[in-house]
């Protein structure tokens, strides 16, 4: 990989990573909230390494068109891997029904399931006094309910060495004012995700989380347009930069593998260091 040195304050750097994998061609990978953003990011990651995906989300009309653009896309010249294929399915979440359907989708098409990822969230801000039931109750269903679901339905079809990869947040462990709902799903995304290493293990599943910070997605873009905020957030950041999506689908790609298939129940974090400060 191309060694990455910042130029400037809060310059994200999104050289691509060009990581190779050779046990990942022919796998199959489901991604939950993959019609945009890091579920979108993450399946062209995986389909430029071989891996057929089938992606769900809410808006089954952008993840039809999200399939489509990425079955349109050139092969990376520095991956030696062909092309996985994608193909799109309409998910709610919140529904334990949806992730045994999209299961069984990817059974019936590629007759297999080896990477599952739970990657469907929603990002609520409210004071505390302002948290209404049906937040609280909707940010647990699609952040923690989702997540349960998922790991249900991909067990059910998983073989030993398969894996399980969930998405917490470095707000897990570090409070954000306004975000209430939301850090305390991301808490327990984190230990649900210890909870399923321990019990899928009997069946050879490694289940492991990634934790994100600010990285530069259309979730944190409101603060790169705030000045005040975006030097705020970066003197919490040791290494003083925004992250990009191409750093998360490193690790994302790295949990998937077999150069991790000794880890399982860990929350990675992917923040600059921003949990320490």
């Amino acid at each position: 990989m191309t060694d990455l040195v910042p130029t400037g304050p809060g310059r994200v750097l999104h050289q691509p990573v060009t990581a190779l994998y050779p046990e990942f061609p022919g796998k199959v990978a489901v991604i939950t909230g993959a019609a945009r953003g890091m579920g979108a990011r993450f399946a062209a990651g995986l389909l430029a390494r071989g891996v057929d995906v089938v992606g769900g989300d809410l808006d089954g009309d952008a993840m039809t068109a999200t399939a489509a653009e990425l079955n349109d896309q050139a092969p990376v010249e520095a991956l030696e891997a062909k092309p996985g294929r994608i193909i799109a399915a309409q998910l709610d979440v919140t529904k334990a029904e949806d992730h045994v359907a999209l299961a069984q989708r990817a059974i019936d098409e590629f007759g297999r399931i080896d990477f599952w990822v739970n990657n469907a969230g929603i990002f609520p801000f409210a004071e505390i006094a302002d948290i209404t039931p049906e937040q609280i109750r909707a940010t647990l269903a699609v952040n923690v309910e989702g997540v349960l679901f998922g790991a249900q339905a991909a067990a059910a079809h998983m073989h030993p060495g398969s894996a399980i990869v969930n998405m917490s947040s470095v707000s897990a462990v570090r409070v954000r004012r306004g975000r209430g709902a939301y850090c305390s799903s991301k808490a327990a995304v984190a230990h649900l995700t210890e909870s399923l290493a321990v019990e899928l293990g009997d069946q050879g599943i490694r289940v492991n989380a990634i934790a994100p910070g600010y990285i530069d997605t259309e979730m944190t873009r409101w603060i790169q347009d705030d000045a005040p905020a975006l030097a705020k957030a970066l003197d919490a950041v040791p290494l003083h930069r925004i992250g990009s999506p191409e750093e998360v689908v490193g690790v994302l790609l790295f949990l998937l593998s077999d150069s991790a298939r000794y880890v399982t129940g860990h929350s990675l974090a992917v923040d600059g260091g921003s949990r320490h400060v």
